[in-house]
């Protein structure tokens, strides 16, 4: 099923926990330790998320103020994405709310990885057959593409006992986003 398919068909809990998934992704961009989210994966495991429950909301003002950054005067186009992920967190945890917001993070989390592929920087970052075709050329982008579909996989065949294998699905492409982040680093300095 495409990962599409899966966001149109995922219940709040697994749309709440797919746009969560992206965002623990790009922790590396904004500095974050990598523990910061882990709340807030508590709150999906508890059901407490599902119904907008009352630790969701105070979860995200916490998470925001631990991520907060300098002023987006400087960043680059890569954790500005991060950072209006993280900004469009829904207090709420209604279908129709995290449904958009978890759509918006895939896009981003797509991008982003996109951004940050060495082939693509190293081709000049030049779009040969659109959106489409870069995201299916650039292996850091088709790994993210396939983190996505097995963390909706995860949660529409097993419920919140998928949680445990989505955020395992997280914390290892947060390591490689880490390193993609480093060795960008290295290479500017």
């Amino acid at each position: 099923m495409s990962l599409v398919e899966l966001i149109a068909q995922a219940d709040a809990r697994g749309l709440a926990a797919s746009g969560l998934a992206c965002l623990d992704r790009c922790l590396p961009l904004l500095d974050g330790d990598d523990d910061v989210l882990r709340p807030l994966w508590a709150t999906l495991a508890d059901g407490d998320a599902t119904g907008g429950g009352p630790a969701w909301a105070p979860g995200w003002e916490q998470v925001r103020g631990e991520l907060a950054g300098p002023d987006a005067a400087g960043e680059d186009e890569a954790v500005l994405l991060a950072r209006r992920m993280l900004a469009a967190a829904p207090a709420g945890c209604s279908a129709a709310e995290v449904r958009a917001w978890a759509d918006a993070c895939s896009v981003a989390s797509l991008r982003i990885h996109r951004l940050l592929d060495p082939a693509t920087v190293a081709a000049g970052g030049a779009d040969t057959g659109g959106e489409e075709s870069a995201w299916g050329t650039s292996p850091l982008v088709v790994a993210e593409l396939r983190r996505q579909v097995t963390v909706l996989e995860l949660l529409a065949g097993h419920g919140p006992a998928g949680l445990r294998g989505a955020l395992d699905v997280s914390v290892e492409g947060r390591r490689v986003l880490r390193a993609v982040v480093s060795r960008r680093a290295r290479g500017r300095g």
